[in-house]
């Protein structure tokens, strides 16, 4: 008997000694889960445009320049630089694609967080528009599924099938938001606001309709007109933006309040635009350091935000070449051009805009001019997308403010005139979305204006963009082609040639 009792007694001691050895090293502070919720809050939050997007989408449309190359060489030389190109890439497809797709591997299920999944469902259609706007074909099917399907290497998706899917995705998941169901306060976007949310699904769907005017005309009707029938922005109250602060910054406030301060200035072009009509937005947005030298003296004493002291930099200069044009335009450098003003609209705690009411009323004044709805005019909601864009200018800054008089004196001085409707709706469009450099972007490709020259920069015998064209499309990051050019090959030979002058799929002549 005491044979038996002695081993038995043992195995108790050790198997107790175990458990406790087994307690003894849990951490039992550190999570072992992450409410899904801060995951999307996570993806709203780093999708936020970063100076790559300064650099090149804004670049392009010609709204802010930098005359130097190096590592801020891009849309200002005509110039393919994958450091620059690929930024937006790697930040959406590590931070938003993956953080969503989480989100909706984890609540797909849960009828408890059923709102929280349709939320990241729009919040991944929004993402993926960006994405596939900027570069064309991308990886979606298995995009973002690296870590929960082991899929390193994902092949990527024909654009028209990714349109297909993210309309799909936006039409279902707006309208299975519930407000009889779980309500996520916790959300940075709008938190929880079930009507919301299904205003920024509609209003995202309206802009993936308008992609299409030129590659299917009558889809895209059918996608607006379907779009136009639901709830919108239409206020500024209801506008998807980012609230930065002094924790989490606002990225192009943060690299124009930094090493780059002195580097990047608004162009002539957008100035001209703005000066010439008497656009109150003018000195809400524009700073100039008069008589400036150099970065140092950009001082505040110097400073004029006064519309009529505004200068623009012109297109097609590099550093050396437009010190002999600042001359020729009278100021003392070219640090004395105009820049966008870094302690009001582009401070570090400014806001990041996604989707406005300015962009969804000018979208549907397109549509009412083209006959696609019948609401309202258009002269109504192209008067409503000026007003609400120099509305939104005082979240930027209180000294950004556009006064109510000045918006209606510029409003009855700038009517649509017959026969240029679509050119002034859309150049109020580039105006509005200034800072959203990806947007401004896409749509002056989709609408062809306003009609700007191209940048003569380094045409011509450019490989990059012949002369007198304009970039068309972000080139895929060089991660891309060492480790996922299997895929990436085919992707080119569906869509053309990895180069900034390739069209993408909606972008047709």
């Amino acid at each position: 008997m005491k044979k038996i009792l002695i081993p038995v007694l043992a195995i108790i001691l050790v198997s107790s000694c175990t458990k406790e050895l087994e307690e003894l090293n849990v951490n039992k502070t550190s999570p072992t889960s992450v409410n899904p919720t801060f995951l999307l809050n996570t993806a709203i939050l780093n999708s936020a445009f970063n100076g790559a997007s300064v650099m090149m989408d804004m670049g392009v449309v010609q709204q802010i320049v930098a005359p130097f190359g190096g590592v801020l060489a891009g849309a200002n030389f005509n110039q393919d630089i994958r450091d620059n190109t690929g930024s937006l890439w790697h930040s959406y497809f590590q931070g938003a694609v993956k953080q969503t797709y989480d989100i909706i591997s984890t609540t797909r299920d849960n009828p408890d967080r059923s709102n929280l999944y349709n939320m990241a469902r729009i919040f991944r259609a929004f993402a993926y528009l960006i994405l596939t706007d900027e570069y064309g074909d991308i990886p979606y099917t298995q995009g973002g599924a690296g870590y929960k399907e082991q899929i390193f290497f994902p092949s990527y998706d024909k654009q028209s099938d990714i349109y297909a899917d993210i309309i799909k995705e936006l039409r279902e998941a707006g309208a299975a938001l519930d407000n009889s169901k779980a309500i996520e306060s916790a959300d940075l976007l709008y938190a929880g606001n079930i009507s919301k949310w299904k205003k920024f699904a509609n209003s995202v769907l309206l802009r993936a309709g308008m992609r299409l005017s030129k590659v299917d005309p009558s889809r895209a009707q059918t996608i607006v007109q379907e779009a136009a029938g639901k709830e919108l922005i239409l206020q500024n109250e209801d506008n998807a933006y980012v609230r930065h602060d002094v924790t989490y910054t606002m990225p192009i406030g943060g690299m124009l309040n930094s090493t780059e301060a002195a580097n990047f200035y608004l162009t002539k072009p957008f100035v001209d635009q703005l000066k010439n009509t008497n656009d109150p937005r003018l000195s809400a947005i524009a700073i100039r350091y008069k008589g400036a030298k150099s970065g140092p003296e950009q001082t505040v004493g110097n400073s004029s935000s006064a519309a009529a002291d505004q200068i623009g930099m012109p297109m097609g200069f590099n550093s050396v070449s437009i010190v002999a044009q600042a001359q020729s335009d009278g100021l003392a450098s070219f640090y004395d051009y105009s820049q966008a003003d870094r302690r009001r609209i582009v401070k570090s705690t400014s806001p990041t805009f996604y989707v406005t009411a300015s962009q969804t009323n000018l979208l549907l004044a397109e549509a009412r001019f083209r006959g696609w709805i019948t609401t309202s005019s258009v002269e109504q909601y192209y008067e409503d997308g000026i007003a609400a864009h120099m509305g939104q200018m005082a979240q930027y800054d209180a000294a950004s403010a556009v006064s109510a008089g000045d918006q209606a004196a510029y409003i009855a001085a700038n009517p649509l005139e017959a026969g240029k409707e679509l050119e002034q709706i859309n150049t109020q469009y580039w105006i509005s979305s200034f800072l959203n450099g990806p947007e401004a972007f896409a749509n002056f490709r989709r609408s062809g204006y306003p009609a700007l020259t191209p940048n003569p920069y380094g045409q011509p015998n450019n490989p990059d963009v012949p002369q007198g064209t304009f970039i068309r499309r972000m080139t895929y990051p060089l991660s891309e082609i060492s480790s996922n050019s299997e895929h990436l090959d085919a992707a080119i030979a569906n869509q053309g040639p990895d180069k900034l002058s390739t069209r993408i799929w909606w972008d047709k002549e």
